[in-house]
């Protein structure tokens, strides 16, 4: 194929079966892969370092060319458990929220809820490195990923953005997707599909090799994480990017 294709995706627990399938096919032998959070990968994507990026959704509009090439993303329909506003005082209370920086998708997300779902009015801040630990009285934060399911015995108030997005608007909500940010080889991207594919039958597998005490992940896996991006799917993530934009 020539030069190797680059592909970025999230290094969080929620990508592992679909890295799992892509790893172990010979897809492998035409791309170049390499991890980050989710707000490093948008910009590598947006400044055409990387080719395809498992890419927060609410950066689409802002990369040239950006369309999405698999039928395999994260999503959720309802309860997402790795994505909410931890507090420890109830919704209405809440006077402050930080914004986790690892990822713009979810912060969007969080302000979208809070204003027209909550209808609430808060001052949202940077989360710094430490961030949860300031996470008390009227402060709240959004947290996301490997650390929100470590936390999720910590806090009184959980309120899950995917649930919030579910009850507001009915549809589910698509976390990220893959997107490539130039024309691919057919023959690639057919391939790259059924790489993604293969993890998703693995899962027992790829439990088994993953110490994580915090959260079930048989259950994260196939409950709560959606991997397959079907119509309804791709319904709500076009009226997500229709309320941001």
């Amino acid at each position: 194929m020539g030069a190797k294709i680059k592909v970025a995706a999230v290094s969080y627990l929620n990508t592992k079966p679909l890295l799992y399938g892509i790893e172990r096919s010979s897809v492998m032998d035409d791309i170049e892969l390499v991890s980050d959070y989710p707000a490093k990968i948008a910009k590598s994507l947006q400044d055409g370092d990387v080719d395809v990026a498992l890419l927060p959704v609410a950066v689409i509009p802002q990369i040239t060319n950006a369309h999405i090439i698999c039928d395999y993303g994260i999503a959720a329909d309802g309860n997402v458990a790795s994505v909410a506003i931890f507090s420890q005082v109830p919704m209405e209370e809440i006077q402050t929220v930080y914004l986790d920086y690892q990822s713009r998708t979810s912060v969007r997300l969080a302000q979208l809820l809070l204003e027209k779902y909550w209808k609430r009015q808060v001052e949202f801040k940077p989360a710094t490195e430490n961030y949860i630990d300031y996470i008390n009285g009227t402060t709240a934060g959004v947290i996301i990923g490997d650390r929100a399911l470590k936390q999720l015995t910590n806090f009184e108030y959980i309120y899950d953005l995917a649930t919030g997005w579910k009850e507001y608007t009915g549809l589910p909500f698509v976390f990220a997707a893959w997107v490539a940010n130039k024309e691919l080889p057919q023959d690639f991207i057919d391939r790259f599909n059924e790489a993604n594919a293969v993890g998703l039958a693995h899962i027992d597998d790829i439990v088994a090799e993953i110490p994580f005490p915090y959260y079930d992940l048989h259950k994260y896996y196939t409950e709560n994480i959606h991997y397959r991006l079907d119509g309804r799917k791709r319904e709500g993530l076009e009226e997500f990017l229709s309320l941001i934009r």
